[in-house]
């Protein structure tokens, strides 16, 4: 059995209110570098709440295309890096063990987007791999605006780190049969959404059967990684970007923003939306 590294910490802390020094304390979120690794070939570091590891593997692999299905995965070890053996972890490190046929294309696409050491990029294919085409998600379903307002407004409540932390953000599934199925939070967004998609991949879920709701704003690689879980609709407290709205429109997606108890607005995909 891993240790567990609890992903909230508590701190002393000064107060200014109402023109008065208190002092108390309060809980923050834990963020720590996480590596992720295929068949101890590193791959990526991300900071990362050390909360639903596991799903946080799958859904990264997932989204970034390494694997096609979490079947394709054969294994997830999750180690923790120490200075010394008796000292707090100061990471972790994520181990999928995959075939060889994903190592070959792993292999290859590293090959392909090396740069000179320093460039600061990859050359005109990390250009290409930022701007990559949405997949096309399916066609979904149909949503009347009680049904989105009951999505958004199933989060809340459902978001105990940030409940107590008030830092990090919430990616969650929504289905009209059974409301809020799962939810997966990090400081990260899109760290979020890759657990949730892990999450949902691992139960045999599927993305086309309901909404995705985020407490964050919509960029670009939030549709992305939306566009490969295949899902239709997108709702988000915050706006899109510009660029995040047109990447929407190639994949066929709905995306509804600045959704709040007093409404939302529909960005793209509006014959999703019953009006």
């Amino acid at each position: 059995m891993v240790e567990a590294v609890d992903p909230v910490r508590r701190i002393e802390r000064l107060s200014w209110r109402d023109g008065a020094f208190t002092t108390g304390t309060r809980e923050v979120p834990e963020e720590m570098p996480v590596a992720i690794s295929f068949n101890r070939t590193s791959h990526a570091v991300m900071m990362a709440t050390p909360l639903d590891l596991d799903d946080f593997a799958r859904g990264f692999s997932l989204s970034e295309e390494i694997v096609g299905s979490v079947s394709e995965i054969e294994e997830i070890e999750t180690v923790l890096l120490r200075s010394e053996p008796d000292a707090p972890p100061r990471g972790i490190e994520l181990r999928l063990w995959v075939g060889e046929v994903q190592m070959r294309t792993l292999d290859a696409r590293r090959r392909h987007v090396a740069g000179p050491t320093g460039c600061g990029m990859c050359g005109l294919e990390s250009l290409d791999a930022a701007l990559r085409p949405p997949r096309p998600v399916p066609d979904g379903r149909r949503y009347t605006p009680e049904a989105v307002q009951a999505a958004m407004e199933s989060l809340r409540p459902a978001q105990a780190l940030n409940r107590r932390t008030h830092a990090v953000h919430a990616a969650g599934f929504w289905t009209e049969r059974d409301g809020l199925v799962v939810l997966r939070e990090d400081v990260g967004r899109h760290n979020a959404l890759d657990k949730l998609h892990g999450a949902l991949a691992a139960s045999g879920r599927m993305a086309s059967d309901g909404i995705v709701v985020m407490t964050s704003r919509i960029s670009i690689e939030l549709v992305q990684k939306a566009s490969i879980m295949g899902a239709p609709v997108l709702v988000a407290v915050s706006a899109p970007t510009a660029l995040a709205l047109r990447v929407a429109e190639q994949a066929g997606m709905t995306l509804v923003a600045v959704a709040r108890s007093d409404g939302f607005e529909v960005c793209a995909g509006m014959q999703r939306i019953a009006c």
